[in-house]
């Protein structure tokens, strides 16, 4: 915006939906991790990791694609890797083709936590968020959760080039 243009304040009924956007935004994650933590050891961000391995070819990714899969920086992603390597759920391997880069990959341990944990998450999904919407309005939550995410996608790509 630049000198002279007027700032255009949310209105009331805005500023009411940015606030309860916001409160969604943090305390949902917030409470799925925690439930994943008490109940398996992981954070929300490690079970995406797992997810994401899990459902690549041969359940393993290229290290910098994976962080891209899990909206994550490349220093963030690493220490979340050093964490689910450590714990045994994951294996990092040389890539073969070039020698620079790295694969995660999901080891069988990794699987077993995986599939110990999903069934509790999704209860907790639906006990938090499916559930307390009808069909409809959680269809439509969706719709919205995409366009915004795709904009976000594109704003970043386009502050990369």
């Amino acid at each position: 915006m630049g000198a002279g243009e007027m700032t255009r304040w949310l209105s009331e009924d805005e500023q009411a939906s940015w606030r309860a956007t916001i409160a969604m935004v943090l305390l949902l994650p917030d409470r799925l991790s925690r439930e994943l933590t008490k109940n398996h050891g992981l954070s929300l961000s490690d079970y995406e990791i797992l997810v994401k391995l899990s459902e690549a070819p041969e359940a393993q990714m290229r290290m910098s694609h994976l962080a891209d899969q899990a909206f994550s920086s490349r220093s963030r992603l690493s220490h979340a890797c050093n964490r689910l390597e450590k714990s045994g759920f994951i294996e990092r391997r040389a890539c073969k083709y070039d020698g620079r880069g790295y694969w995660a990959v999901l080891t069988d341990l990794g699987w077993e936590k995986l599939r110990a944990a999903a069934p509790d998450h999704v209860e907790t999904v639906r006990s938090q968020l499916v559930d307390l919407l009808t069909p409809s309005e959680y269809a439509e939550l969706g719709r919205i959760a995409l366009k915004v995410s795709e904009h976000l996608k594109d704003v970043i790509n386009t502050s990369n080039d």
